[in-house]
């Protein structure tokens, strides 16, 4: 088999042929960790510390390890900035190549440039319950809305009960009839993103998964400071 574009580069940048560890050979205790075609299904935190030893084991046999996985590598990704960091701390050289995150993808597939209003992007869990401030005239991502106020790991799937509450709390910054959508980032090569959009209103009655993020659009434009426009010469 022919190996990955991202194997060919790091070969070069190291000079020699990795170890390349994914869900096949990354497999920490029996029970901790399940395997999908997908990748983990994380049952417990305790896989994610597994995970990272599993990792340094290689590591420190003296193996050339390129840890990968899907997506972005630092983004929701524990075990990868954890075993980067460990490794650095006992002498060894890590580094962390870019991927393409959902947020990326989101950014693709809806046309967005989160530069024309800025951007907000938050753990919808975090966003609920820290209480965090949303401006409405930015975009706003929220990760992770499919398993909202939920800790834990559910093998059967995920019973959104906190949209309901996240809907009341979005509903302080934005009118019933606002614009939201469900994205979801193809897992493969060849499927299409998943894009529904709805009145903000039907947020609790909509389906949800694992991998859904929420995505509302700025409610209207920010409203200038003229003072300093002027203190700074801008026409």
């Amino acid at each position: 088999s022919h190996a990955p574009t991202g194997l060919l580069r790091i070969s070069r940048l190291l000079g020699t042929k990795p170890l390349l560890l994914g869900k096949e050979n990354l497999l920490p205790a029996k029970g901790s960790v399940q395997i999908s075609s997908s990748g983990f299904t994380l049952v417990s935190a305790k896989a994610y510390e597994e995970v990272v030893e599993h990792v340094l084991g290689y590591v420190k046999a003296g193996d050339v390890v390129c840890f990968t996985v899907y997506g972005h590598p630092g983004v929701f990704a524990f075990p990868t900035h954890e075993s980067i960091r460990r490794a650095r701390a006992a002498g060894f050289r890590a580094r962390m190549l870019a991927g393409v995150s959902a947020e990326d993808c989101l950014f693709a597939d809806l046309g967005i440039d989160p530069s024309t209003s800025g951007c907000q992007s938050y753990e919808a869990t975090d966003f609920l319950i820290n209480g965090r401030i949303i401006d409405p005239t930015s975009h706003v991502v929220l990760w992770q809305i499919g398993v909202l106020g939920d800790l834990t790991h559910q093998a059967g799937g995920y019973m959104p009960r906190g949209l309901p509450y996240l809907m009341a709390m979005l509903s302080r910054s934005y009118p019933p009839q606002h614009p939201a959508t469900i994205y979801e980032a193809p897992l493969f090569p060849g499927i299409e993103a998943s894009i529904q959009t709805f009145p903000l209103w039907r947020l609790p009655e909509q389906p949800t998964s694992v991998i859904s993020t929420l995505y509302l659009p700025p409610a209207g434009p920010p409203r200038a400071n003229l003072e300093l426009y002027q203190m700074l010469g801008i026409r």
